[in-house]
């Protein structure tokens, strides 16, 4: 509630000064008469005047930036700590809010907190947030009707570090290469571009010729001189044309398809998904939410749309009264223990501790491929980089040698 600043005067006719919460200024008044007192004036009340530490925090970027899966794993941590500690709900929204790291989350807590007093739900709240996935949302609104929020919110937000912690790991497996790969492409591009050819300028002042090796160099360089800008409209067209592939459904559903036949790194994401499955599907069986119902928050989870029908068709089957497992055997998307374990779990009923389970397995099997990836892509890279490099040195310095040459 908006705070007002009042002066008044008693029965006594003594003035009074004060700051009080209130829903408008006419509430104020009106609360201010019932205690026997007379209401000089009533206006909003000014905050604080910013500070330089104020301003520079409003001008950094981070600031502005919309909520990151990383602020709502930590703000679902301190919900649930809070909770546990006998804090009411509307307290701990407010607080989580005090000490968002980003304005955007504290806005968003702040529009739920506003939300519940207007007597809506927690998961009716979050749920007109998109930050907030469907997973967390259900999870919410079970936790809330089981009365087990806290236990409910600390699952969702082990389950956003989870997921984090899988993909923090495949980014970083990915992104030494990448910047080898690029710093590499530069410098050869430097060398051909910029200094061979002022090289070839100066020795054919001699009037010597370039070195075989230093001249098929060369030779490529002109090539993609000559035609470097159609190359570029070409890859250019092609980017294009695969991000309208990818926009248009059956596009992306070969794409996504495809995707998962990579060697090695198609397995990295049946990996991943086989993970992503098991784990969440355990969550949400151990929270209370029925399979079926599982099954379809599960399918917002993907965004693979291949995966993604596989679950779909999973969720089709249960509704037709079959079992799980069948569909969950369709070859190339997810790995071949998931649906053998989980017709063990479903027969003896205790399906969602057969999925943690297979979650955790799959999950060591997972990094252990993530180390194996970066353990071969190093190797190759540094060769095939290496071998380009080599390639470019030993051209520019023969064209040296052939020029000093020259020079005596």
């Amino acid at each position: 509630m908006p705070m007002f600043v009042y002066a008044a005067r008693n029965a006594a006719g003594r003035p009074m000064k004060g700051t009080q919460e209130a829903t408008s200024a006419p509430a104020l008044v009106n609360t201010l008469r019932e205690r026997g007192l007379l209401v000089v004036d009533v206006r909003p009340a000014e905050g604080p005047a910013p500070t330089v530490g104020d301003l520079l925090v409003l001008l950094h970027p981070g600031h502005w930036l919309p909520p990151r899966s990383v602020d709502i794993e930590l703000s679902l941590l301190q919900m649930a700590v809070m909770l546990r500690s006998g804090l009411t709900l509307l307290t701990t929204l407010k607080t989580i809010a005090e000490y968002a790291r980003r304005r955007a989350m504290r806005r968003v807590w702040d529009e739920v907190a506003e939300q519940i007093q207007r007597g809506a739900s927690l998961a009716d709240a979050m749920s007109a947030h998109r930050c907030f996935s469907h997973m967390v949302v259900q999870l919410v609104r079970v936790g809330e009707q089981t009365g087990t929020l806290e236990q409910v919110v600390t699952r969702a937000s082990e389950g956003l570090e989870r997921r984090r912690l899988l993909r923090t790991q495949l980014v970083t497996a990915l992104f030494y290469p990448a910047v080898v790969v690029v710093a590499a492409i530069g410098v050869a591009i430097f060398i051909v571009v910029g200094v061979i050819p002022k090289l070839q300028v100066f020795l054919a002042a001699l009037g010597r010729k370039l070195p075989p090796l230093t001249q098929a160099l060369v030779d490529v360089a002109d090539f993609f001189q000559v035609y470097g800008l159609t190359i570029l409209i070409a890859i250019f067209a092609l980017i294009a044309t695969l991000i309208a592939v990818y926009l248009w459904p059956p596009g992306r559903l070969f794409l996504d398809r495809y995707m998962l036949r990579i060697p090695l790194f198609g397995g990295l994401l049946r990996l991943a998904a086989t993970v992503q499955f098991a784990h969440g599907l355990a969550v949400l069986l151990q929270s209370g939410i029925t399979l079926v119902e599982g099954l379809r928050t599960l399918e917002a989870l993907y965004g693979n749309r291949w995966v993604a029908g596989r679950v779909v068709a999973a969720r089709a089957a249960v509704l037709r009264g079959g079992a799980l497992a069948p569909p969950l055997e369709f070859p190339g998307v997810f790995m071949p223990m998931l649906s053998r374990m989980v017709a063990v779990g479903e027969s003896a009923g205790t399906l969602d501790e057969v999925l943690r389970e297979v979650a955790k397995f799959h999950e060591k099997q997972l990094q252990g491929t993530i180390r194996l990836f970066s353990v071969i892509i190093e190797p190759v890279i540094i060769v095939v980089v290496g071998g380009i490099v080599g390639f470019v040195y030993i051209a520019f310095f023969m064209a040296l040698f052939s020029a000093a040459g020259g020079a005596r």
